[in-house]
């Protein structure tokens, strides 16, 4: 499979867009877990209301247990003491709630930066390097066997002026088999896709 061309200035812009989409992916994956990271630092807040809770809760139902120990009002006591430590759950329930929220929130927020940054990369600048490579192995592996097939799609690839160059008439040099137009017309392809001749 060739991935690059052969010709070094057009090795230089391959190289110079593959740095270029590659580091536009780092940097939207960077940023993108960099906002997942301040949005988590807003579970602080949460995570202290259910340790504040849990405490609570804690201490009603210490205070429920040493209540129950009184003569005659230790139930009664105790019972409303009770009260308190489900209110101390509650709390912290709802802390911990927060922060699962959050954090889902912070986890979606960045797959949703990381896809709408790499989706551009992925749709133009990945199908252009898989049809390059496609092209430019097939061209490698007729280069040496043959020029009708590269004649051929430099005629269907390539604008009408760049053909005019090889030929007045390129199509009727090409069923004529004129072995100069065709070798010309080879030659275009394989600069198209900055290849070279090949040797000999």
């Amino acid at each position: 499979m060739r991935i690059y061309a052969e010709r070094p200035f057009r090795i230089l812009r391959q190289l110079v867009a593959d740095v270029l989409a590659i580091g536009w992916v780092v940097v939207v994956v960077l940023a993108a877990l960099a906002v997942r990271e301040v949005i988590l630092r807003l579970q602080r807040p949460a995570a202290a209301l259910a340790d504040a809770g849990t405490s609570i809760a804690g201490v009603f139902s210490g205070a429920a247990q040493q209540a129950g120990k009184v003569p005659f009002v230790g139930g009664d006591l105790a019972s409303a003491l009770g009260q308190g430590t489900g209110a101390g759950e509650r709390i912290a329930a709802a802390g911990r709630e927060q922060v699962e929220t959050i954090a889902s929130v912070a986890t979606g927020t960045a797959a949703v930066l990381i896809l709408v940054g790499v989706l551009p990369v992925l749709l133009i600048w990945l199908p252009l390097r898989i049809r390059y490579a496609r092209a430019a192995s097939a061209a490698v592996a007729v280069r040496d066997l043959d020029d009708d097939l590269l004649a051929l799609r430099a005629m269907t690839q390539l604008p009408v002026r760049k053909l005019l160059r090889v030929s007045p008439d390129p199509a009727a040099a090409w069923r004529a088999s004129d072995a100069e137009a065709i070798r010309g017309l080879a030659a275009l392809e394989l600069a198209r896709l900055g290849l070279r001749r090949p040797r000999g």
